[in-house]
């Protein structure tokens, strides 16, 4: 498959994840199985911000690293054969040289710049950077496997 912008009905046919947890709207600049951005939608209702923290609330630094995990999950999704991806899942093994830099407010559009930086059978490794309006938010590396969904 190849396209250039990839909506979340899309996303959700690639992914697991459902409401409240899936995290990314969509993905853009999409570079076969190699580099995409994700965007993220952060809002003040979004569950993640209700008690975090009440009256300065902030996107928890652990979910733009589940968002990362997802944006990588779904490019690789969207690269593989279907065929060869059906009855598939997308884990999370790894990550490493995580930093938050500045924190992610709501009422905001994050933009996860996500690569593929190698893949050695059904391991894979990526590196990402988070941004909003430009501004380095966060960046990690992090690693994922694809293995057998149980039936």
């Amino acid at each position: 498959m190849s396209a250039k912008e990839i909506d979340k009905k899309t996303i959700e046919s690639l992914l697991p994840h459902r409401e409240p947890m899936l995290l990314i709207d969509k993905l853009i600049k999409i570079v076969h199985l190699k580099s995409a951005t994700a965007i993220v939608n952060v809002k003040k209702e979004s569950f993640y911000v209700q008690g975090h923290f009440p009256g300065q609330p902030v996107m928890p630094g652990v979910l733009i690293v589940e968002a990362f995990g997802q944006a990588a999950a779904a490019l690789t999704a969207f690269g593989i054969d279907p065929k060869e991806y059906k009855n598939k899942l997308v884990y999370l093994m790894s990550v490493d040289k995580a930093k938050f830099r500045n924190p992610v407010i709501p009422d905001c559009e994050l933009h996860l710049e996500i690569e593929a930086v190698r893949s050695h059978g059904r391991v894979w490794k990526y590196k990402g950077t988070a941004k909003v309006d430009g501004k380095r938010m966060a960046d990690a590396e992090w690693s994922a496997t694809i293995v057998d969904r149980k039936q």
